[in-house]
């Protein structure tokens, strides 16, 4: 399942860095997400993490004092430098090495924190989402935000299995990894379905979850 959910994510990323910096309907839907839960926000430290959509690549470097880039190939991570250097923002941009689901190991060693954290399609799923969640999440400020944008298919149940709606199994996987979900809404474009989220630590304090449906 592991390998087939990193051959997804490679193939994704490889497609997206073909045509990197080109704007898409779901790429501008999912930054007006991110907008709408950070209004005129300036970020310390902001980390991407996979670089699918430039419009989230972008967002990140010009709504952060620093802004860092992890690409899952080498060349997804061509393709997110071209986009900076053709639109005229600042990013660094780092290619992962070995297991995407331990994308985080190297900063962590370092102590790097960020104040806002913007996970791009994973498409990973079960125990395997979780693992990607907990790296994410010792990569946090204690009061930092995590943006997930998650295929909706691979929060499915396999047929045959109790089913979870995916809008509940999202919130369970996010407590799993420590990680309190303030906002989660559907959002489709360009023929997609994706769960997007926000979320913060749970020593952050308490906050209200808010379901958004038909966000676009």
């Amino acid at each position: 399942m592991r390998d087939a959910t990193s051959a997804r994510a490679a193939i994704a990323a490889d497609a997206q860095a073909i045509g990197q910096g080109a704007e898409s309907r779901l790429g501008r839907a999912l930054g007006e997400f991110v907008r709408a839960g950070a209004p005129g926000v300036v970020f310390n430290s902001v980390l991407v993490i996979g670089v699918m959509h430039p419009e989230l690549l972008e967002w990140a470097a010009r709504s952060a004092r620093q802004c860092t880039a992890l690409a899952f190939t080498r060349r997804a991570a061509q393709g997110a430098r071209a986009c900076a250097e053709r639109r005229g923002f600042s990013c660094r941009v780092l290619k992962v090495a070995g297991d995407d689901t331990r994308f985080g190991t190297e900063l962590a060693r370092s102590g790097a924190q960020f104040d806002a954290l913007l996970l791009d399609h994973p498409a990973a799923s079960g125990e395997a989402l979780v693992r990607m969640l907990e790296e994410a999440r010792s990569l946090l400020a204690p009061a930092g935000r995590l943006w997930l944008f998650e295929p909706y298919e691979s929060l499915e149940a396999p047929r045959g299995r109790v089913i979870e709606h995916p809008l509940a199994r999202l919130r369970r996987l996010l407590g799993a990894a420590g990680l309190r979900c303030e906002r989660l809404s559907p959002i489709e474009a360009d023929g997609a379905h994706v769960l997007a989220a926000v979320a913060r630590p749970l020593t952050a304090g308490p906050a209200q979850v808010t379901n958004t449906e038909g966000a676009a």
